[in-house]
């Protein structure tokens, strides 16, 4: 049962966007929206899922810049995990079991634009209690971090990403891997790359398919691809430049970057370029060689876009573009606000006629400025759920899945 903030069933609007047919809202699921928080603090810096009670259900947590923050599920009642126990501001977090004792725990960023500290939350005695830090390391500039086996160990990582280079030449990409006792040990640090800089995002699929862990990053360099070799070195791959603009070198590259699929289980990349960048972008792979993409603008309307997610939300097998931006952009629905991007077209390319089959479909235009984005089936009834933290709105919004 939803508790808090407004309960409102709406369809889509839905703009056609260099397609070759218009689609119908009907096509699409209706979403109810939820405010379940109106004021979460200056930022919702950072969105994640996690069942914290282990009730089996996907919790919502919310990081802002004093606070990290969970809302059970389904009631969305919020209880503090930690307020004022970081340097401010907290900017990234990411779950895993750390201490192996079957319940969720966190790793944390904050302070990340002075001292950049690395921290990860075990919690007390009971979940009304305030959790514990324990520190990692540092890292100036400290923007984003996930969990993923690219050392292949056997165990995830803990991989972080700085936004600018410190100490080095460039952004030192950086692993941890996770020692016998989280609590009191060094967390081991290997360095996978210090040659980049202006570094948005990473993400950690599987990409080639392979079994193991890829990594992928959007910086101002473009959209880079770290795997393993046969010799269990971490290559590194230019994918892709990115967008380019020879007279500013902030409007080059990439900023966010997610992974997904067409039909018949083809890979493909979404990001915003450049970084706060204005466009929507989707690389489609050439046949099955995974270091060779193709580029497709699909939107170039947004202003600031900062969250960027894909999932199957209409269950017909492709998965859709989720995007979030934060200031009011130049198109018809300038938001700021959540659209979705829907392909027309099996291959998710182009028509014979040489017109991109996308479709943009607008969400929520103007009911929160996007700072993050994250997809997960909340209720369980087999359809994809949308959530949307927000920057000068200050607020986290649900949009529940209905179906069709």
């Amino acid at each position: 049962m939803l508790r808090r903030g407004r309960s409102r069933l709406l369809p889509f609007v839905t703009l056609g966007l260099l397609c070759v047919a218009p689609v119908s809202a009907a096509e699409l699921p209706q979403f109810e929206h939820h405010e379940i928080d109106p004021n979460v603090g200056k930022v919702c810096y950072a969105l994640t899922a996690a069942d914290v009670d282990g009730d089996g259900k996907q919790d919502i947590v919310a990081v802002t810049e004093n606070r990290v923050l969970w809302y059970r599920n389904p009631d969305w009642k919020p209880r503090v995990i930690i307020e004022n126990q970081t340097e401010l501001d907290n900017v990234c977090i990411a779950p895993y079991d750390i201490d192996g004792d079957g319940q969720i725990d966190f790793a944390l960023g904050a302070g990340w634009t002075k001292i950049g500290t690395i921290q990860w939350l075990s919690r007390g005695k009971s979940l009304d209690e305030r959790w514990n830090v324990h520190l990692i390391g540092k890292e100036g500039w400290l923007h984003r971090m996930r969990f993923g086996d690219i050392l292949g160990t056997g165990r995830p990582q803990l991989v972080i990403s700085p936004l600018n280079k410190t100490v080095s030449a460039g952004v030192r990409l950086t692993a941890f891997e996770i020692p016998k006792n989280p609590k009191t040990d060094p967390w081991k640090a290997t360095v996978l790359d210090e040659s980049m800089n202006a570094m948005h995002n990473h993400w950690m699929p599987d990409l080639d398919g392979d079994g193991r862990t890829d990594l992928l990053t959007a910086s101002r360099e473009g959209v880079h691809l770290f795997r393993q070799g046969e010799d269990g070195a971490i290559q590194k791959i230019r994918l892709h430049e990115g967008a380019q603009d020879a007279q500013q070198p902030t409007g080059n590259g990439a900023g966010e970057i997610k992974t997904g699929k067409l039909a018949g289980n083809r890979p493909i990349i979404a990001t915003i370029e450049p970084m706060h960048g204005n466009q929507v972008v989707v690389y489609t792979q050439t046949g099955n060689d995974v270091t060779r993409w193709t580029r497709h603008v699909l939107d170039d309307t947004l202003k600031r876009g900062h969250a960027i997610w894909l999932a199957d939300i209409d269950r017909d097998g492709t998965d859709e573009v989720i995007v979030g931006h934060s200031d009011r952009g130049t198109g018809e629905h300038p938001g700021p606000g959540v659209f979705i991007y829907r392909a027309q077209h099996a291959v998710g390319t182009k028509s014979e006629s040489g017109v991109q089959w996308w479709t943009r479909h607008v969400l929520d235009n103007g009911g929160v400025a996007t700072e993050d984005i994250i997809c997960e089936d909340f209720n369980g009834d087999g359809w994809i759920d949308i959530v949307a933290g927000g920057r000068g709105t200050h607020n986290v919004k649900v949009y529940m899945n209905r179906g069709r």
